[in-house]
């Protein structure tokens, strides 16, 4: 034993080790808290330790969020965990950036110049997206109120939309009619749009983005058919942009794609920060093509956290620093910036579409270019091919690879599909690994098929 080592010095060490200390030696509490301390190092390591089960968010080919962010997005985020985005007479200046922010996009979006930017930061596009709704919904009533006419069936017009538009039509009582894609679509066509809008349709949502299958829906053309219907059934209906991803896309990479306030049809338009805006999860934007666009009465004035403040969203206290690291990221990157990032993630798309175009099995249904960075397809012969892709997604999730399966909306006869979402920090050399793993699982299939349909569980991946 050193001199200058001691029993309790050593009987200190074991118990500040991790995995030699008390709470190491218990399952730890899941019910009911426990009734002492422990030391703080000590539980981070632990749980740190049991979020490695979690999967690899670099392999999560699933998602369209931010899986990475610079150390400057990681200390900023640090510096404003006390920031709350609600209380904006206590913290000024982070209300200022918020503001910022707006006009940012606002003029990225090509809203009218010359007056304020109108909009706010959100938990994500989901919270955008239903106050883009919702503003919808109070003009159409408006209107329809001051004509002296029925409000209780008000509709909204969509195609294949995220599932946070069936939460808006159901948590606000407005009929959804979502129209079926036709074969070969992917997405909402304009010819589709006069037999599902009518009197009671506050609006017709686009999707720049779609989910399932990435493309853009065609804004302007469905804004000219509006105008057609205007003309010939006296139907004036606003669009809302749902720019969930393609929000942070279109303008640097298809800035000559007109979809945003160019169209004076275009009312509205939400997107997500944490998505291909790059900043970290948790904010998301709203912005209105004019003040007048978003009803007085849906702004509430909020006056017990120290100052009178107007307020429009459907959470309140919710953390500044997502709107922090946004802000960031726009000085950081600048237009040359992000138009770097999003190009450098649509040539990888572009690369993994022409492998899996060559695999043999498969038919490309988007191939990366022209909407977002990403990749699309199915089988080309389901029946014969030996598997299912819900198959291959068990089979590229041992390697540790999220790829999700799943069937378009129910007019294209359940054809099935995957995806694989390219982001910023999923790299050439991933992708590549990716698609020789697919090339690795579809010989595989061939010596081993798996189970036939009925004795296979299916996966359940979800975007």
């Amino acid at each position: 034993m050193a001199l200058h080592e001691t029993k309790d010095n050593r009987a200190d060490d074991a118990d500040t080790d991790v995995f030699a200390s008390p709470l190491s030696g218990h399952i730890l509490p899941k019910d009911r808290i426990p009734e002492e301390h422990s030391p703080s190092d000590v539980v981070y390591e632990l749980i740190r330790n049991e979020l490695l089960l979690d999967g690899n968010a670099a392999q999560n080919l699933a998602t369209f969020c931010t899986t990475w962010s610079d150390d400057g997005v990681h200390r900023l985020m640090n510096v404003c965990l006390d920031k709350n985005m609600i209380d904006k007479d206590e913290y000024p200046q982070t209300a200022e950036i918020e503001s910022r922010c707006v006009n940012i996009l606002a003029d990225l979006w090509n809203a009218p110049p010359g007056a304020a930017a109108t909009g706010c930061s959100t938990t994500g596009s989901s919270e955008a997206a239903m106050l883009g709704g919702l503003a919808l919904k109070w003009r159409w009533r408006t209107r329809r109120q001051a004509q002296g006419l029925p409000v209780d069936r008000p509709n909204l017009v969509c195609g294949p939309v995220q599932v946070c538009w069936e939460k808006f039509a159901r948590y606000f009582d407005v009929e959804l009619r979502q129209v079926p894609l036709e074969e070969g679509a992917t997405g909402l066509l304009p010819h589709q749009i006069d037999a599902y809008v009518d009197e009671n349709t506050i609006g017709v949502v686009a999707i720049l983005g779609v989910t399932y299958t990435c493309d853009y829906e065609p804004v302007a053309d469905i804004a000219a058919e509006l105008d057609r219907i205007q003309t010939a059934r006296g139907l004036d209906i606003p669009i809302h942009v749902d720019a969930a991803s393609g929000g942070f896309v279109a303008p640097f990479l298809h800035p000559d794609v007109v979809w945003d306030f160019r169209l004076p049809r275009v009312a509205s338009v939400n997107t997500s920060g944490h998505k291909y805006g790059l900043a970290p999860l948790g904010v998301g934007w709203i912005v209105w093509r004019t003040a007048e666009l978003l009803p007085a009465e849906l702004v509430f004035d909020v006056d017990y956290l120290g100052g009178d403040m107007p307020t429009f969203a459907l959470n309140f206290s919710r953390p500044g620093g997502e709107v922090i690291a946004q802000y960031y990221l726009f000085l950081r990157l600048g237009r040359g910036g992000y138009r770097r990032v999003q190009q450098a993630c649509a040539d990888t798309a572009r690369f993994l579409a022409e492998e899996i175009a060559a695999m043999g099995p498969f038919t490309l249904l988007y191939d990366g270019q022209g909407a977002l960075p990403a990749v699309s397809y199915r089988l080309t012969d389901p029946q014969g091919a030996g598997f299912t892709l819900y198959d291959l997604s068990d089979r590229l999730r041992m390697r540790g690879w999220q790829v999700p399966s799943y069937p378009l909306p129910p007019a294209q006869d359940g054809t099935v599909i995957q995806r694989v979402l390219i982001r910023h920090g999923v790299t050439r050399d991933q992708i590549a690994l990716l698609a020789e793993d697919l090339r690795r699982s579809v010989d595989h299939f061939k010596t081993a098929p798996p189970p036939p349909l009925a004795e296979t569980p299916r996966s359940s991946f979800h975007h």
